[in-house]
């Protein structure tokens, strides 16, 4: 049986994170903790953020580092209670919101937050006494401002899914000015990561024809206009855009992910200096090239489906433009340029196999199948 399940509020345009006073009136924080990190600080966006928040009593945590780890959460979560907080405000990218998460899960909930990890049979386990939090997104690529999951690396290094729809934001502000002069590389690896977004979820079994429609729309709108908003980071409509391919991503993959991020996930964690997006881009031409098969993707055409959206000729041309793409925008040419070796392989696939979007994808890959998918991307 289909479960199709439609989302959180959300304020989007320019402009929009003067309304974040508003949004934690609305929903209840009268202390909220501000989860960010040293960039956005120095970036002078936290300042906006703080600005907007017109005098309520305020604490902050700026050290989420760009891969969140059980150790910053931990952090957060004294400096919550520390300050007698009552809910969350996110404004990053995906590590800060993911932190935030963790935060909203620790602070509420008794035990290590592993006990919550979505692998270890934990999402039934976060109840409705997570933190509200509210999500300000300062770059386009994880969607976590509308997503029910957060991924962290946890005191074990493994890096783990935290799965419920009690740590979805009560709201997000998605402001595209945020995002006006991010730097040209994070433009691109988050632009990256919320591409793969839309075309993994599209390509996952699930039945969900609303978040097929999104997944292709968000697709369309992000392979359009990543090579522009990365160009000319003051670009508004391509910012305009590729923050709705984002968030669009993220509201389709409730249907699940696959190989492209269960290997993401699980290299993120062997050497969590790698970026997430970056890697989702070296793995894609590989996995849609083992997705190809599957009896799904075939029957509802969903490559030619893909392609289109992408203004590409056929669905054998999508592995070659995705290459292509990740050249144009100067990121690497493939795993051997970011530092990984055969000798991680082994690692890297039993991580994969264990991670929450292995069953998801529209073909369940092996051990083997793992190490084609890990040499053809090396």
């Amino acid at each position: 049986m289909a479960f199709i399940y439609y989302l959180t509020q959300i304020q989007f345009d320019f402009g929009a994170v003067k309304l974040l006073k508003q949004e934690c009136e609305r929903v209840g924080i009268t202390r909220p903790l501000v989860v960010t990190d040293p960039g956005v600080k120095a970036a002078g966006v936290l300042q906006k953020a703080l600005d907007a928040l017109g005098g309520m009593p305020v604490a902050v945590f700026d050290q989420t580092p760009s891969n969140p780890t059980e150790a910053a959460v931990r952090a957060a979560v004294e400096v919550y209670k520390a300050n007698r907080c009552d809910g969350l405000v996110a404004v990053g990218g995906g590590s800060a919101i993911d932190c935030a998460k963790g935060v909203a899960i620790a602070a509420t909930h008794d035990g290590p937050l592993t006990h919550y990890a979505t692998i270890e049979g934990g999402s039934p386990r976060i109840t409705d006494k997570a933190a509200p939090l509210i999500a300000v997104p300062t770059t386009s690529g994880t969607g976590s401002e509308v997503a029910r999951g957060a991924i962290i690396i946890v005191d074990d290094h493994r890096k783990l899914g935290f799965h419920s729809w009690n740590i979805l934001p009560k709201a997000a502000i998605c402001d595209p000015e945020l995002t006006l002069g991010l730097p040209p590389k994070l433009t691109a690896a988050t632009g990256m990561d919320a591409i793969a977004h839309c075309m993994e979820t599209f390509m996952a079994p699930a039945v969900n024809p609303p978040a097929d429609g999104i997944g292709l729309d968000g697709l369309e709108r992000g392979w359009a206009n990543i090579e522009r908003a990365t160009r000319d980071g003051q670009d508004r409509e391509a910012r305009f855009n590729l923050m709705s391919a984002s968030m669009e991503g993220a509201m389709a993959f409730q249907k699940g992910l696959g190989c492209v991020h269960s290997l993401s996930h699980s290299l993120g964690g062997v050497d969590p200096r790698l970026h997430h997006g970056t890697l989702n881009a070296m793995f894609l031409p590989a996995v849609i090239r083992f997705n190809s098969q599957a009896e799904s993707i075939r029957k509802e055409r969903r490559l030619e489906r893909m392609a289109h959206a992408m203004g590409l000729p056929s669905a054998d041309d999508i592995p070659g433009a995705i290459k292509e793409m990740n050249a144009r925008l100067g990121l690497p040419s493939g795993l051997a340029e970011m530092g990984v070796k055969r000798d991680m392989f082994a690692q890297i696939i039993k991580g994969a196999l264990a991670d929450h979007c292995h069953k998801t994808n529209p073909r369940i890959a092996t051990a083997e199948d793992y190490e084609e998918m890990l040499a053809a991307s090396l």
